[in-house]
Protein backbone atom coordinates (compact mmCIF):
# COMPACT_ATOMS: atom_id res chain seq x y z
CA UNK A 1 0.00 0.00 0.00
CA UNK A 2 1.34 3.23 -0.79
CA UNK A 3 2.39 5.42 2.58
CA UNK A 4 2.64 9.25 3.65
CA UNK A 5 5.91 10.45 4.34
CA UNK A 6 5.83 11.29 8.30
CA UNK A 7 6.06 15.10 7.51
CA UNK A 8 3.34 16.17 5.84
CA UNK A 9 3.92 20.41 5.23
CA UNK A 10 -0.17 20.85 5.80
CA UNK A 11 -0.30 19.89 8.87
CA UNK A 12 0.65 23.22 9.97
CA UNK A 13 -1.36 24.89 7.77
CA UNK A 14 -4.35 24.31 8.65
CA UNK A 15 -5.70 26.76 11.08
CA UNK A 16 -4.01 31.15 11.31
CA UNK A 17 -2.98 30.30 14.63
CA UNK A 18 -0.92 27.60 13.24
CA UNK A 19 0.09 29.53 10.60
CA UNK A 20 1.13 32.43 12.58
CA UNK A 21 3.02 30.11 15.07
CA UNK A 22 4.99 29.04 11.95
CA UNK A 23 5.66 31.97 10.10
CA UNK A 24 9.11 32.60 9.37
CA UNK A 25 9.40 36.00 8.33
CA UNK A 26 7.53 38.88 10.29
CA UNK A 27 6.39 42.52 8.96
CA UNK A 28 5.88 44.99 11.56
CA UNK A 29 5.34 48.91 11.79
CA UNK A 30 8.56 49.35 13.70
CA UNK A 31 10.38 48.69 10.03
CA UNK A 32 8.43 50.90 8.21
CA UNK A 33 9.12 54.60 7.24
CA UNK A 34 6.75 56.68 5.66
CA UNK A 35 7.78 59.43 2.80
CA UNK A 36 6.34 62.88 3.15
CA UNK A 37 5.78 65.70 0.68
CA UNK A 38 6.22 69.17 2.30
CA UNK A 39 5.72 72.57 0.74
CA UNK A 40 5.17 76.43 2.05
CA UNK A 41 2.18 77.12 3.57
CA UNK A 42 -0.34 76.05 5.25
CA UNK A 43 -3.47 73.96 6.03
CA UNK A 44 -2.96 73.13 2.60
CA UNK A 45 -3.35 68.63 0.95
CA UNK A 46 -3.14 68.35 -2.53
CA UNK A 47 -3.55 64.60 -3.37
CA UNK A 48 -1.19 63.18 -6.19
CA UNK A 49 -3.31 61.80 -8.89
CA UNK A 50 -1.12 59.04 -9.57
CA UNK A 51 -0.16 57.61 -5.91
CA UNK A 52 -3.70 57.67 -4.35
CA UNK A 53 -3.78 58.24 -0.54
CA UNK A 54 -0.58 60.46 -1.04
CA UNK A 55 -0.64 64.01 -0.64
CA UNK A 56 1.82 67.07 -1.11
CA UNK A 57 1.07 68.80 2.34
CA UNK A 58 2.51 71.81 4.23
CA UNK A 59 4.77 71.20 7.09
CA UNK A 60 1.28 71.63 9.70
CA UNK A 61 -0.24 68.98 8.13
CA UNK A 62 2.87 66.91 7.48
CA UNK A 63 2.88 66.83 11.78
CA UNK A 64 -0.82 65.18 11.52
CA UNK A 65 0.41 62.96 9.22
CA UNK A 66 3.86 61.78 11.15
CA UNK A 67 1.72 61.85 14.65
CA UNK A 68 -0.68 59.63 13.01
CA UNK A 69 2.01 57.29 11.80
CA UNK A 70 3.39 57.32 15.13
CA UNK A 71 -0.01 56.58 16.77
CA UNK A 72 -0.10 52.88 14.45
CA UNK A 73 3.32 52.28 15.43
CA UNK A 74 5.70 53.57 12.27
CA UNK A 75 8.62 54.97 13.97
CA UNK A 76 9.82 57.77 11.15
CA UNK A 77 9.42 59.96 8.30
CA UNK A 78 11.61 60.49 4.84
CA UNK A 79 10.80 64.09 3.94
CA UNK A 80 11.13 65.03 0.39
CA UNK A 81 10.83 68.95 -0.29
CA UNK A 82 8.91 70.85 -2.48
CA UNK A 83 10.36 74.70 -3.03
CA UNK A 84 8.52 78.36 -3.82
CA UNK A 85 11.49 78.47 -6.16
CA UNK A 86 14.06 76.71 -8.55
CA UNK A 87 17.27 77.74 -9.88
CA UNK A 88 20.53 75.94 -11.71
CA UNK A 89 22.20 75.26 -8.47
CA UNK A 90 18.99 74.39 -6.70
CA UNK A 91 20.14 77.05 -3.90
CA UNK A 92 16.61 76.73 -1.93
CA UNK A 93 17.70 73.00 -0.82
CA UNK A 94 20.52 74.08 1.53
CA UNK A 95 18.48 77.82 2.83
CA UNK A 96 18.43 77.46 6.68
CA UNK A 97 15.19 78.50 6.47
CA UNK A 98 14.29 75.75 3.33
CA UNK A 99 10.90 73.85 3.11
CA UNK A 100 12.48 70.25 4.37
CA UNK A 101 14.89 72.23 7.07
CA UNK A 102 11.37 73.96 8.57
CA UNK A 103 9.87 70.74 8.45
CA UNK A 104 12.52 69.01 10.35
CA UNK A 105 12.49 71.99 12.99
CA UNK A 106 8.80 71.79 13.47
CA UNK A 107 8.82 67.86 13.52
CA UNK A 108 11.29 67.04 16.19
CA UNK A 109 9.58 70.02 18.18
CA UNK A 110 5.94 68.78 17.81
CA UNK A 111 7.58 64.97 18.19
CA UNK A 112 10.72 64.65 19.93
CA UNK A 113 10.29 60.51 19.18
CA UNK A 114 9.70 60.75 15.67
CA UNK A 115 12.51 59.61 13.83
CA UNK A 116 13.32 62.37 10.87
CA UNK A 117 15.31 61.02 7.80
CA UNK A 118 15.65 63.75 4.96
CA UNK A 119 16.53 62.79 1.20
CA UNK A 120 19.24 64.47 0.09
CA UNK A 121 19.22 65.64 -3.46
CA UNK A 122 18.82 68.61 -5.67
CA UNK A 123 16.21 67.15 -8.33
CA UNK A 124 13.59 68.81 -6.81
CA UNK A 125 15.08 71.78 -6.33
CA UNK A 126 16.79 72.60 -9.69
CA UNK A 127 15.20 74.49 -12.99
CA UNK A 128 16.56 71.35 -15.24
CA UNK A 129 15.19 68.60 -12.77
CA UNK A 130 18.76 66.59 -12.33
CA UNK A 131 20.12 65.62 -9.07
CA UNK A 132 23.41 67.97 -9.73
CA UNK A 133 25.32 70.30 -11.17
CA UNK A 134 25.00 70.65 -14.48
CA UNK A 135 27.40 71.95 -17.49
CA UNK A 136 26.98 71.72 -21.24
CA UNK A 137 24.21 69.39 -20.18
CA UNK A 138 25.98 66.98 -18.22
CA UNK A 139 25.85 66.60 -14.69
CA UNK A 140 29.04 67.29 -13.11
CA UNK A 141 29.58 64.55 -10.46
CA UNK A 142 32.83 66.41 -8.56
CA UNK A 143 31.15 69.68 -8.75
CA UNK A 144 28.20 68.40 -6.99
CA UNK A 145 30.12 67.13 -4.06
CA UNK A 146 30.36 70.19 -2.06
CA UNK A 147 27.06 71.16 -2.67
CA UNK A 148 25.54 67.75 -1.54
CA UNK A 149 27.27 68.09 1.71
CA UNK A 150 26.08 71.80 2.31
CA UNK A 151 22.55 70.23 1.72
CA UNK A 152 23.41 67.65 4.22
CA UNK A 153 24.42 69.84 6.82
CA UNK A 154 21.93 72.05 6.98
CA UNK A 155 19.40 69.18 7.19
CA UNK A 156 21.38 68.08 10.61
CA UNK A 157 21.94 71.72 11.69
CA UNK A 158 18.13 71.72 11.50
CA UNK A 159 17.67 68.29 13.72
CA UNK A 160 17.57 65.25 11.03
CA UNK A 161 18.63 62.06 12.73
CA UNK A 162 19.41 60.61 9.39
CA UNK A 163 20.44 61.95 6.20
CA UNK A 164 19.75 59.92 3.04
CA UNK A 165 21.77 60.61 -0.22
CA UNK A 166 19.88 60.01 -3.19
CA UNK A 167 21.81 61.08 -6.11
CA UNK A 168 24.08 58.59 -7.08
CA UNK A 169 27.35 61.14 -7.13
CA UNK A 170 30.38 59.14 -7.00
CA UNK A 171 32.11 60.14 -3.69
CA UNK A 172 28.88 61.65 -1.95
CA UNK A 173 28.92 60.02 1.42
CA UNK A 174 32.78 60.59 2.28
CA UNK A 175 31.98 64.25 1.14
CA UNK A 176 28.58 64.03 3.51
CA UNK A 177 30.35 62.18 6.44
CA UNK A 178 32.96 64.71 6.39
CA UNK A 179 31.12 67.60 6.33
CA UNK A 180 28.78 66.32 9.16
CA UNK A 181 32.22 65.33 11.58
CA UNK A 182 33.68 68.47 11.07
CA UNK A 183 30.89 70.09 12.20
CA UNK A 184 30.31 68.22 15.28
CA UNK A 185 27.83 66.24 13.59
CA UNK A 186 28.80 62.55 14.51
CA UNK A 187 25.55 61.43 15.59
CA UNK A 188 23.57 62.22 12.30
CA UNK A 189 23.71 58.33 10.75
CA UNK A 190 24.09 58.23 6.81
CA UNK A 191 21.63 55.76 4.85
CA UNK A 192 22.59 55.84 1.02
CA UNK A 193 20.90 54.78 -1.98
CA UNK A 194 23.45 52.57 -2.38
CA UNK A 195 22.52 50.54 -5.25
CA UNK A 196 19.59 53.36 -6.82
CA UNK A 197 18.30 52.05 -10.72
CA UNK A 198 17.47 53.84 -13.33
CA UNK A 199 13.70 52.26 -13.27
CA UNK A 200 10.64 53.20 -14.90
CA UNK A 201 8.63 53.01 -11.51
CA UNK A 202 9.38 56.47 -10.60
CA UNK A 203 7.30 57.88 -12.59
CA UNK A 204 4.41 58.92 -9.80
CA UNK A 205 6.91 60.19 -7.83
CA UNK A 206 8.13 62.71 -10.12
CA UNK A 207 4.77 64.26 -10.36
CA UNK A 208 4.55 64.22 -6.48
CA UNK A 209 7.86 65.76 -6.01
CA UNK A 210 8.10 68.05 -9.40
CA UNK A 211 11.44 66.32 -10.34
CA UNK A 212 11.27 64.94 -14.00
CA UNK A 213 14.32 66.13 -15.55
CA UNK A 214 13.82 68.85 -18.31
CA UNK A 215 16.20 67.16 -20.74
CA UNK A 216 17.81 63.35 -21.59
CA UNK A 217 17.66 61.21 -18.04
CA UNK A 218 19.60 60.08 -15.26
CA UNK A 219 20.75 56.79 -16.91
CA UNK A 220 24.45 58.64 -17.06
CA UNK A 221 24.41 58.28 -12.90
CA UNK A 222 21.62 55.45 -11.84
CA UNK A 223 22.25 52.29 -12.26
CA UNK A 224 21.42 49.98 -15.26
CA UNK A 225 18.91 47.40 -14.16
CA UNK A 226 21.20 44.75 -15.70
CA UNK A 227 23.68 44.61 -13.33
CA UNK A 228 23.78 43.05 -9.77
CA UNK A 229 27.64 43.01 -9.61
CA UNK A 230 27.95 46.70 -9.89
CA UNK A 231 25.31 47.23 -7.17
CA UNK A 232 27.46 45.53 -4.89
CA UNK A 233 30.55 47.53 -5.71
CA UNK A 234 28.33 50.35 -5.24
CA UNK A 235 27.40 49.10 -1.95
CA UNK A 236 30.44 48.53 -1.02
CA UNK A 237 31.64 52.26 -1.82
CA UNK A 238 29.49 53.86 0.26
CA UNK A 239 30.02 51.37 3.35
CA UNK A 240 33.80 52.27 3.16
CA UNK A 241 32.78 56.08 2.81
CA UNK A 242 31.19 55.82 6.08
CA UNK A 243 27.22 54.67 5.29
CA UNK A 244 25.66 53.70 8.07
CA UNK A 245 22.60 51.66 6.08
CA UNK A 246 22.73 51.19 2.68
CA UNK A 247 19.50 51.30 0.40
CA UNK A 248 18.26 49.05 -2.73
CA UNK A 249 15.77 51.11 -4.98
CA UNK A 250 12.90 50.02 -6.28
CA UNK A 251 12.45 47.37 -4.47
CA UNK A 252 10.60 44.10 -5.80
CA UNK A 253 12.11 44.17 -8.82
CA UNK A 254 15.58 44.09 -6.89
CA UNK A 255 14.86 41.59 -4.10
CA UNK A 256 17.64 39.43 -5.11
CA UNK A 257 19.98 42.77 -5.04
CA UNK A 258 18.42 42.96 -1.47
CA UNK A 259 19.54 39.04 -0.84
CA UNK A 260 22.90 39.53 -1.93
CA UNK A 261 23.40 43.08 -0.07
CA UNK A 262 22.20 41.84 3.27
CA UNK A 263 24.27 38.73 2.52
CA UNK A 264 27.48 39.59 1.50
CA UNK A 265 27.77 42.97 3.86
CA UNK A 266 25.99 42.38 6.82
CA UNK A 267 24.77 46.02 6.74
CA UNK A 268 21.48 47.41 7.77
CA UNK A 269 19.88 47.16 4.33
CA UNK A 270 16.54 49.50 3.74
CA UNK A 271 14.63 48.73 0.42
CA UNK A 272 12.49 51.47 -1.43
CA UNK A 273 8.65 50.30 -2.14
CA UNK A 274 8.70 52.61 -4.56
CA UNK A 275 6.05 55.04 -6.15
CA UNK A 276 5.03 52.89 -9.43
CA UNK A 277 4.99 49.38 -6.86
CA UNK A 278 2.53 51.35 -4.78
CA UNK A 279 0.56 52.69 -8.08
CA UNK A 280 0.10 49.66 -9.81
CA UNK A 281 -1.45 47.52 -6.95
CA UNK A 282 -3.42 50.72 -5.86
CA UNK A 283 -5.00 50.79 -9.78
CA UNK A 284 -5.65 47.21 -10.13
CA UNK A 285 -7.03 47.21 -6.84
CA UNK A 286 -9.10 49.88 -7.89
CA UNK A 287 -10.72 48.06 -10.88
CA UNK A 288 -11.29 45.36 -8.39
CA UNK A 289 -8.39 43.17 -10.32
CA UNK A 290 -7.09 41.86 -6.69
CA UNK A 291 -7.34 42.73 -3.19
CA UNK A 292 -5.40 45.42 -2.86
CA UNK A 293 -4.44 45.03 1.03
CA UNK A 294 -3.04 41.65 0.52
CA UNK A 295 -1.05 42.57 -2.36
CA UNK A 296 0.33 45.08 -0.28
CA UNK A 297 0.89 43.05 2.25
CA UNK A 298 2.04 40.21 0.18
CA UNK A 299 4.65 42.64 -1.41
CA UNK A 300 6.01 44.31 2.39
CA UNK A 301 6.29 40.78 3.39
CA UNK A 302 8.74 39.76 0.11
CA UNK A 303 10.78 42.59 0.75
CA UNK A 304 11.28 41.41 4.23
CA UNK A 305 11.94 38.08 3.53
CA UNK A 306 14.53 39.19 0.78
CA UNK A 307 16.86 40.38 4.04
CA UNK A 308 15.42 44.21 3.85
CA UNK A 309 15.78 45.15 7.92
CA UNK A 310 13.38 48.79 6.71
CA UNK A 311 10.87 49.86 4.45
CA UNK A 312 9.96 52.95 2.82
CA UNK A 313 6.91 52.43 1.80
CA UNK A 314 3.49 54.73 1.41
CA UNK A 315 1.20 52.31 2.28
CA UNK A 316 2.97 52.48 6.01
CA UNK A 317 -0.03 54.01 7.67
CA UNK A 318 -2.64 51.72 6.12
CA UNK A 319 -0.22 48.15 6.83
CA UNK A 320 0.29 49.52 10.26
CA UNK A 321 -3.92 50.48 10.97
CA UNK A 322 -4.48 46.83 9.41
CA UNK A 323 -2.65 45.34 11.98
CA UNK A 324 -3.56 46.86 14.41
CA UNK A 325 -7.31 46.09 14.07
CA UNK A 326 -6.33 42.51 13.46
CA UNK A 327 -5.30 41.94 16.77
Amino acid sequence: MPSFPRYRPRRLRRTEALRALTRETSVGPEHLILPLFVQPGRGLRKPVPSMPGVAQTSVDEAVRDAEEALSVGVPAVILFGIPESKDERGSEAWHEDGIVQTAVRTLKTALPELLVVTDVCLCEYTSHGHCGIVRDEQVDNDATLEVLARVAASHGAAGADIVAPSDMMDGRVGAIRQRLDEEGRTHVAVMSYAAKFASAFYGPFRDAAGSAPQFGDRRGYQMDPANGDEALREVWLDIEEGADIVMVKPALPYLDIVRRVKEETGYPVAAYHVSGEYAAIMAAADRDWLDGARAMREALVSIRRAGADIIITYWARQFARTLSHSQ
